[in-house]
């Protein structure tokens, strides 16, 4: 199979993306997060919804054309138990390991946890009994904060996996059987048709199952992310839909400006006390259009100028996943310390920023990829043999989630 470099690229894309989201939530005013510092602005509110209306959806998408390659080349019980380990094992590690930081930095904050690291993984580690609203999470008492994805990811991949190729549009009756109902889409259609199932949750799901990130009432979240991860399946089952994306990006990219434009005036324009309902079905059906057209713009885009072999690509590929584990948990401890400082309104913000990314860099060249044990709780695959510990550069890892 010949390798697909425009999904290493934009899944790269959609990562480094996700830190620069995570760093602003520390700035935006009146959005919540783990910290906030004292220099919240709404000044990058508007960029931030830009943003954030797909930027998950983007992600869910991208896992599911990597499975639609990842199945053509194993059998379904190695597919299965593959995925069961990348997956799992970093989450299980990710948790113990790396997030914890995070709910302690944020009881200290918020002054509900003693300070004291050592004595909070003491309680952390044994069930203790958190006060209300100490943490994100505090009433489980653990947490998987960012780290909810791969939850979730695993949870559709086994889906996808165990109810059969009529959901996934496998050929299933004398090779021809059922396609996917999303590649025989072109034009308007494309832009148009998968819009709606989006536009229905909205309506059904949204206000009744707000977003909790903890995987067992979360069914607003569930019903968009695997819509997306199957959307994600069924393009990576297809050539020719890429080039139909590709030929409509230009039209699809002036499409999304208009809409998100349409969409922000239409809900400033909302009475927060009496929305009027004509208003609100409006607002709701302009976002989820622009959810759709914002990600056929990336798609056609990146198929477009992004499917070649760069030099930078291996390492940006074999990167996403031990700086997806490490960099939230990098921006909250930077901000833990810097923010009492008082540093400045654009110091504090660049070393925050500067710090996560050489973090990143760091633990990923310096002591993950070196070792064997670290490699594999870090979503790594092994290296083959011969290859130099040191390599920055060379043949891309498999497609991963």
């Amino acid at each position: 199979m010949k390798r697909r470099h425009d999904i290493d690229a934009l899944r790269a894309f959609a990562f480094a993306l996700l830190i620069l989201y995570h760093w602003a939530m520390v700035y935006i005013q009146d959005w919540g997060y783990h910290v906030k510092s004292s220099y919240t602005t709404q000044a990058i509110e508007i960029p931030m919804l830009f943003v954030n209306r797909w930027r998950m959806d983007l992600i869910f998408l991208i896992s599911g054309v990597a499975t639609a390659f990842m199945m053509r080349s194993r059998a379904p019980g190695a597919f299965v138990r593959e995925r069961a380990g990348r997956l799992m094992i970093p989450l299980l590690f990710g948790m113990a390991v790396v997030v914890p930081i995070q709910p302690y930095a944020q009881g200290v904050m918020n002054g509900l946890v003693e300070p004291g690291f050592l004595q909070f993984l003491g309680h952390y580690y044994t069930g203790y009994p958190w006060p209300k609203g100490a943490f994100d999470g505090w009433r489980e008492g653990v947490t998987w904060n960012h780290l909810w994805y791969l939850a979730y990811l695993f949870v559709y991949t086994m889906i996808l996996a165990m109810l059969g190729p009529r959901l996934r549009g496998d050929d299933v009756v004398n090779g021809a059987g059922t396609k996917s109902p999303l590649v025989r889409l072109r034009g308007v259609r494309l832009v148009l048709y998968p819009v709606v199932p989006l536009l229905l949750y909205t309506l059904t799901l949204q206000y009744r199952f707000p977003e909790t990130h903890n995987l067992v009432k979360d069914w607003y979240v569930h019903a968009v992310s695997f819509t997306m991860f199957l959307y994600g399946y069924w393009l990576g089952r297809d050539e020719a839909i890429w080039t139909e994306l590709a030929r409509i990006r230009k039209a699809t990219l002036g499409a999304a400006l208009i809409v998100f434009i349409t969409y922000i005036l239409l809900a400033r324009t909302l009475n927060p006390d009496n929305p009027d309902f004509f208003g609100v079905m409006a607002a709701r059906t302009m976002r989820n259009l622009y959810i759709w057209l914002a990600i056929c713009t990336i798609l056609g885009w990146g198929h477009a100028l992004l499917n070649k072999p760069f030099k930078w690509l291996p390492f940006a590929t074999e990167a996403v996943y031990p700086w997806y584990i490490l960099h939230q948990s990098l921006i909250v401890l930077l901000a833990y310390w810097l923010i009492p400082l008082k540093v400045g309104p654009v110091i504090e913000p660049a070393l925050i920023l500067v710090g996560t990314v050489a973090g990143c860099w760091a633990l990923h060249v310096v002591v993950i990829r070196r070792s064997a044990f670290l490699r594999t709780v870090f979503g790594i695959p092994r290296r083959r043999r011969g290859s130099s510990s040191v390599q920055i550069t060379g043949a891309p890892p498999e497609y991963s989630a």
